[in-house]
């Protein structure tokens, strides 16, 4: 049958590719380095040396989920390739549309892992924390940080990553004024670190009666989650606690005693908070982790050799400069202003397709690229 046999044609194209992939990866090098490290996890004295086992275990599972990833993409293209072989021969059309659903998705994850073996960071494979602020100027703001969120979520589910809200601050009108997610998944962070700074707004008001243009400004700070075993030096005497009672997003249940923690770190000025979890000790154990997360990442991206070298004036980094334009007036464009790649579909982009963005950053990045801010 026509249909199947161009389904067939195309997973045969695109088996090459993820044999050229598993080249891409390393796989064989990958697999030697896992057997090596498995066999120093299991000597006697591992644990004696706390550090250097935390290390181990960090890139034990950094190449397991790199194998897995890999396998289950080969696994998925000869399984479809069976089942267009099966229903081929049958012909039955009634597996037609979850046979192409599938060839959809595998040509999305290949394409995926093409772009993951840019990710060479440290912590790339990580979940990512996403935390959003609005800048100056009230409601208007407050609005474009709500679109900001829907636009990350929605883009989080598209690539089946899953998120999970731990701190919501309604906007005094509409919108919000902060927020931050969880975005739990293989390189979510990888994939979202390019996406730190301030994105800005220019429209038509819905908020002003007279109908004249405004340009808004909202920020986006990206830290990776950080495994217990990476070791974080903080001061308990360099921090101050904060508690307050929890406020739902969009009518979420919340506990609504004052379980709702925020924490600020006194030598940068950083501020964390988080209201998800049911108890007060929970909120604090989150925003320590916010925390850790986001002195570590501000060491790397400043190539500091200690955590202690960050000074206060950094903390206004969470801020950064201006990445991305988003214009709805007068004509529609999203330009990044980084490595200028650029759509006028600007709804599309609001509905959580970033990857152009996204890929851009990443080859332009590892070909060192980009300009700087």
């Amino acid at each position: 049958m026509l249909e199947y046999d161009e389904l067939r044609l195309k997973l045969e194209g695109l088996q090459p590719q993820i044999e050229e992939l598993a080249a891409a990866i390393g796989l064989e090098g990958l697999q030697q380095e896992l057997d090596e490290l498995q066999q120093r996890a299991s000597a006697p004295n591992f644990w004696n040396d706390m550090e250097n086992s935390s290390k181990v275990l960090q890139r034990t599972r950094q190449i397991e989920n790199k194998i897995g990833a890999y396998t289950a993409l080969k696994d998925q293209c000869e399984d479809a390739l069976t089942m267009v072989e099966i229903a081929n021969e049958e012909g039955d059309l009634s597996v037609l549309d979850e046979v192409k659903a599938s060839v959809e998705k595998i040509e999305t994850d290949l394409e995926n892992e093409k772009l993951s073996t840019l990710l060479t960071g440290e912590y790339d494979a990580n979940n990512a924390i996403l935390t959003f602020h609005a800048g100056a100027g009230g409601t208007e703001s407050q609005d474009w940080a709500q679109m900001l969120y829907r636009m990350y979520t929605r883009w989080s589910d598209r690539h089946g990553f899953k998120y999970r809200i731990l701190d919501y601050l309604e906007g005094d009108e509409a919108g919000l004024k902060s927020a931050s997610i969880m975005v739990e998944g293989l390189n979510a962070y990888g994939f979202l670190k390019s996406e730190a700074g301030v994105h800005r707004l220019v429209r038509v008001s819905p908020f002003d009666a007279a109908g004249r243009r405004h340009t808004s400004f909202s920020s986006l700070d990206v830290m990776p989650e950080l495994s217990d075993d990476v070791e974080v030096e903080i001061n308990e005497e360099d921090i101050r606690m904060e508690v307050y009672r929890s406020s739902g997003a969009g009518g979420q249940k919340v506990n609504k005693t004052s379980s709702a923690v925020r924490l600020i770190h006194i030598p940068t000025g950083i501020v964390v908070s988080c209201q998800n979890e049911r108890s007060q000790f929970q909120n604090r154990d989150m925003c320590m982790k916010m925390l850790r997360a986001k002195l570590v990442e501000i060491k790397e991206r400043e190539h500091l050799e200690k955590i202690s070298d960050i000074r206060g004036d950094h903390s206004a980094i969470a801020w950064g400069s201006q990445i991305r334009s988003y214009v709805f007036m007068p004509y529609t464009m999203v330009k990044d202003h980084r490595t200028s790649f650029e759509t006028g579909n600007i709804q599309a982009v609001m509905d959580g397709d970033l990857d152009g963005f996204i890929n851009a950053y990443l080859k332009a990045s590892s070909l060192g690229e980009l300009n700087k801010q």
